[in-house]
């Protein structure tokens, strides 16, 4: 697809969340357009860290974040919602309203509603549907005032699940892949996900499906189906 000069949101629930979709925000920074991290928590429930209070394990994820979208050319925005409780509920999504209302994104990159091993925590299953819910709801004026609301289209696009009867889209990461490489070796010092083998499969096996060297795949809830150089 061809433009510029758009606004990517990528709303997740925790850093390294995006280590799914890196070559795609990459993609889109390299096109010149802008790409913005969103996660609802700062992670502090891992154990990666060791016994670390969590407050102090909450302010290296959200360095470790930041790191990571500087690697990627993006900026980091961190809300404040409490790791392992998000929930997806109508407050939950009256308060991300706003900040879809203050950023005016063109498209959003968030979870579905995979269920299998990891994208079935339940805050990724919250957070898919309070984003997809802030959306609708930052489109209504005495939601969102005083900032405008945002009436624009905003095609979403969710973490492609194994057993997906949505319209598949990938995109060519090729280009960037050693920047998806460099945010792998990045999260895997500091918590020791994601194995470079499963990264590497995990390029390949997409790409492979679309004839190129490595791709990264959507489900594509309301544009059109395929390989593209980007999502919008």
């Amino acid at each position: 697809m061809s433009g510029g000069g758009r606004t990517i949101l990528v709303g997740l629930s925790h850093p390294d969340d995006e280590v799914g979709c890196a070559g795609t925000a990459a993609t889109h920074v390299a096109r010149g357009d802008r790409v913005i991290l969103l996660w609802l928590t700062r992670g502090s429930m891992t154990e990666a860290l060791g016994p670390l209070a969590g407050a102090e394990v909450a302010a290296r994820r959200e360095e470790q974040g930041r790191a990571a979208a500087a690697l990627l050319g993006c900026e980091a925005l961190f809300l404040d919602f409490e790791d392992t409780r998000v929930a997806a509920t109508p407050e939950a999504a009256h308060r991300v309203a706003p900040v879809l209302a203050e950023l005016r994104p063109d498209a959003l990159i968030t979870w579905g509603d995979a269920w299998r091993r990891g994208p079935r925590h339940p805050d990724h299953q919250a957070t898919g549907k309070i984003l997809r819910d802030a959306i609708t709801l930052a489109r209504i004026a005495r939601v969102v005032a005083p900032l405008p609301p945002h009436r624009a289209p905003v095609p979403v696009f969710t973490l492609r699940a194994t057993h997906s009867t949505l319209p598949l889209a990938a995109v060519d990461v090729s280009p960037v892949v050693e920047r998806v490489r460099a945010l792998g070796a990045h999260y895997r010092e500091h918590v020791g996900w994601p194995r470079e083998a499963w990264l590497e499969n995990e390029l390949a096996v997409c790409g492979a499906r679309w004839g190129v060297a490595a791709a990264e795949e959507f489900d594509a809830w309301e544009t059109p189906p395929g390989l593209h150089t980007s999502l919008i």
